[in-house]
């Protein structure tokens, strides 16, 4: 079990996992390809100290080799779901699952609101993850909505397992159907049968990954901004998902925050119960 899992590995969860690490505790980051990460595409970012002119995917690339370099472990995958259990938490990375003693969430900023039908039909047809659910659907008709840039290979191990597969890009409204299950996705107004609905984004939603977290009317999390300290107890929240401004300085000085703040809680805890 890690002491701190780190969702996301953009400047604020990269920042996060440094200061953890510079407090001795085991971290992991889990996260997506870099070049899904919005900054991948800057050409030229010029108001974060240290690095004048330098590319998006130069910054990324240096932190993800920081991060390495410090020693803690990182997971390319997304995460799907996470819960609470206890003093603990589990996170779902596709078929994989991490627990960890304390939760820092830097999913970016929020990935829009869900497709009508999503919410209500997932796990009754709308899945997150091909390798946890595609040998459900082997031989039967699925749609595949790619929202980033692993959702082609995602739905090439679909087709390779059996399943029918009609791929959609993210240029188009789409609306699930269904009673009990899926049945149709609807597409700019023509109807197409299908018995699964795969989503693809770069990152889940903080309202789909996490139950309980409150967020504010725009989709971003609530933290108490002194801590980072989002609404569920043991979890800390940093960078874009938790509103504006959309900045790399703004990113790694919350992660640094979260960071600190997960670690005294470890403390404490750990303090507490060496005095019984």
């Amino acid at each position: 079990m890690e002491d701190i899992l780190i969702i996301g590995g953009g400047p604020a969860g990269a920042s996060a996992a440094l200061t953890a690490r510079n407090r001795g505790r085991r971290v992991t980051v889990v996260s997506g390809l870099l070049e899904d990460i919005p900054l991948w595409k800057a050409a030229e970012v010029s108001n974060y100290p240290g690095l004048p002119k330098s590319s998006g995917r130069e910054i990324l690339e240096c932190f993800h080799r920081q991060c390495l370099d410090a020693g803690a472990g990182w997971v390319t995958g997304r995460a799907t779901s996470a819960y609470a259990a206890g003093e603990s938490f589990g996170v779902a990375v596709g078929s994989d699952f991490y627990e960890s003693r304390a939760l820092i969430l830097a999913v970016g900023m929020s990935q829009g609101k869900l497709y009508p039908g999503e919410a209500e039909l997932l796990g009754r047809g709308v899945s997150y993850c091909a390798t946890c659910d595609g040998m459900l659907y082997r031989d039967k008709d699925v749609a595949v909505i790619g929202l980033c840039k692993a959702a082609e290979e995602e739905a090439e191990f679909l087709r390779s397992i059996g399943c029918r597969v009609q791929y959609f890009d993210k240029r188009r409204p789409y609306r699930i159907e269904g009673g009990d299950k899926v049945d149709a996705l609807a597409v700019d107004g023509a109807r197409y049968a299908v018995d699964g609905v795969f989503i693809f984004r770069s990152a889940v939603s903080a309202a789909n990954l996490l139950p309980d977290l409150a967020l504010d009317g725009e989709g971003h999390m609530v933290t108490e901004r002194q801590t980072m300290a989002a609404s569920v107890a043991g979890v800390w929240a940093c960078g874009d998902c938790t509103g504006k401004p959309y900045q790399i300085g703004k990113a790694v000085g919350e992660g640094n925050v979260a960071a600190l703040s997960a670690c005294e809680a470890l403390d404490r805890r750990d303090k507490e119960k060496a005095a019984l």
